[in-house]
């Protein structure tokens, strides 16, 4: 979605919250530092005025070592105190993003790239720290310093305060405006690009073994450098911009210093102001530059910013495809039942009219050919997709009615690929039980005929899975998600392919464990082999949608 400036501003603003009596101290420290760093060229005129008219000027040398002292105190308060709240802001930024990508999965995130994610979550949060250290106080002391400034002028002269205003405006404002303008479309397509660049890259590394084995690696790598390139053509677009915006704000700043001095000269010239002020009007117009200096640089600084903030806007405003319910009910999860059901994926159905009664103590095997639904049924029954028409009843009741989470500890699904995190095996089976002792992870891992492999390892169950499960095979990968959907004790049970990596006498242990299991229980078992499907109670021939 496209948005403007001011809308991203606006929108990364609202994160601020409770933080903002910190946002306010932080203004008030750095208005007080430029300040006392404004006062030491200006009291060093005042010096001098004292030096020519042989009076005493120790004073007004520790007062200037004082400003010089406080200004460095008042800068690094300031500072410390902006990047406090950018990083607070960042933690709870990832936050809300986490919660936002929970919200939305699984149905939504399974069109999205990780590596976009990856980029978002990193990357993309790690440019908002320009916005939230180095421009909402900016900006504010930006305002108030020049503020100060020209009424300080205006006690000069008020043409002085006039030209101040113009000078201040020009390179604060109108400067940065036009630039950013010029900036934000590269901005947008720089943070887009990297984010498909992070993605390319990640399918890479995953698909090396693929990419060698057809000798497509050459191929793959020039695509990824023709990406590099359109990224590098979008960061020199912004660096032109960022040199373009240095040069023009210190040729104004030259120009508005030495238009300051005529100015001034001329007033004095014609008895307008008296030589002290003609003086010190120069030296505060040069030392009072900073602030909007810093203004004109975000011009083109903040480019990649902004572009990062529109995708975590378009991310958080995103509308999940099914709304958790938090104050449903909470049936025993005894009866499951499908009531003529229509879903598909865009125009296409892929269940039509269904119906299906699905009885408590008994093992349901459903088979068909490849896209007829059978996947995708198990997700209607989980509640990952709502239905088009129709209605899917647990105990009597509608399935959106129920409270999400308890459909989550009542429901366990093995899916045709198990996930495995870079962590301990115990650690990646006890994760669906919270507390879960040693002996009850074991005895699910002997359900799953996996315990004894567990144990062959030199490290038992503290042995660390590799990335993705890498250091495991198919089989074993396959039997450690059928081992987590034994020990969550759930009792309605989805198995999609769970025996489709194993051999027949794996297979043979694993069902017979499956029908130990069912008492109390709800199991749908999905899958192609007719070895698997052979003890089930039940059987489902699914024909194509």
């Amino acid at each position: 979605m496209k948005r403007s400036n001011f809308q991203i501003l606006s929108s990364l603003i609202g994160f601020v919250g409770d933080m903002k009596w910190i946002v306010i101290m932080a203004i008030l420290m750095g208005v007080a530092g430029f300040m006392a760093a404004i006062l030491i060229p200006i009291l060093g005129g005042y010096g001098i005025l004292k030096i020519l008219a042989n009076e005493s000027w120790q004073p007004i040398l520790w007062t200037m070592v004082f400003c010089a002292f406080m200004r460095g105190v008042l800068r690094y308060a300031e500072q410390a105190s902006n990047h406090y709240i950018a990083f607070k802001l960042l933690a709870h930024i990832r936050d809300v993003i986490f919660r936002k990508l929970r919200a939305l999965a699984p149905a939504k995130l399974e069109t999205k790239e990780k590596g976009n994610l990856i980029s978002l979550i990193t990357s993309d949060v790690e440019l908002l720290e320009v916005f939230y250290a180095h421009t909402i106080s900016p900006v504010c002391i930006a305002f108030l310093v020049s503020l100060i400034c020209v009424l300080w002028q205006g006690s000069l002269h008020f043409s002085l305060a006039l030209l101040a205003l113009i000078a201040y405006g020009t390179i604060g404002g109108l400067l940065p405006y036009f630039l950013s303008k010029s900036t934000m479309s590269a901005g947008r397509s720089y943070r887009e690009k990297s984010a498909m660049i992070n993605a390319r890259m990640l399918e890479g590394v995953r698909g090396i073994q693929d990419l060698l084995q057809f000798g497509s690696a050459d191929v793959y790598k020039e695509g990824l450098i023709d990406k590099t390139r359109g990224h590098a053509k979008e960061e020199k677009k912004i660096k032109q911009q960022m040199g373009l915006g240095l040069s023009m704000s210190n040729a104004l700043i030259l120009f508005f210093s030495v238009l300051m001095f005529l100015w001034s000269y001329w007033l004095y010239q014609n008895g307008f102001i008296s030589y002290e002020a003609l003086l010190i009007s120069p030296l505060l117009q040069i030392s009072s530059f900073g602030p909007v200096i810093a203004l004109s640089n975000l011009g083109t600084g903040l480019a990649p910013t902004l572009g990062a903030g529109n995708r975590l806007l378009d991310l958080l405003e995103e509308e999940a495809v099914v709304e958790e319910v938090k104050t449903g009910t909470k049936p025993s999860f005894d009866r499951l039942e499908v009531d003529g059901v229509d879903f598909g994926y865009g125009e296409d159905l892929v269940l039509q009219d269904f119906s299906l009664k699905i009885p408590q103590g008994k093992v349901l095997g459903i088979r068909g050919a490849s896209g007829c639904g059978k996947s995708t049924l198990l997700k209607l029954l989980m509640r990952f997709w709502d239905v088009e028409r129709g209605k899917i009843l647990v105990d009597g009741k509608k399935i959106q009615t129920i409270q999400t989470s308890a459909l989550r500890d009542h429901q366990s699904c093995v899916s045709q690929e198990t996930h495995l995190f870079h962590d301990t095996i115990e650690k990646n089976i006890s994760f669906v039980k919270e507390g879960a002792s040693l002996e009850e992870i074991e005895e699910a891992c002997r359900k799953a005929n996996i315990h004894d492999f567990i144990l062959s390892l030199p490290q038992g169950y503290s042995t660390l899975v590799q990335e993705l499960g890498s250091s495991l095979s198919g089989g074993e990968k396959q039997r450690i998600g059928l081992a987590r959907a034994f020990l969550s004790g759930a009792k309605v049970l989805f198995l999609d392919e769970p025996t489709s990596n194993l051999d027949s006498l794996n297979e043979a242990i694993i069902l017979k464990s499956i029908d130990d299991s069912k008492h109390g229980k709800t199991i749908i078992l999905v899958s192609h082999r007719e070895s698997t499907l052979q003890n089930c109670d039940l059987r489902l021939e699914m024909g194509k949608a």
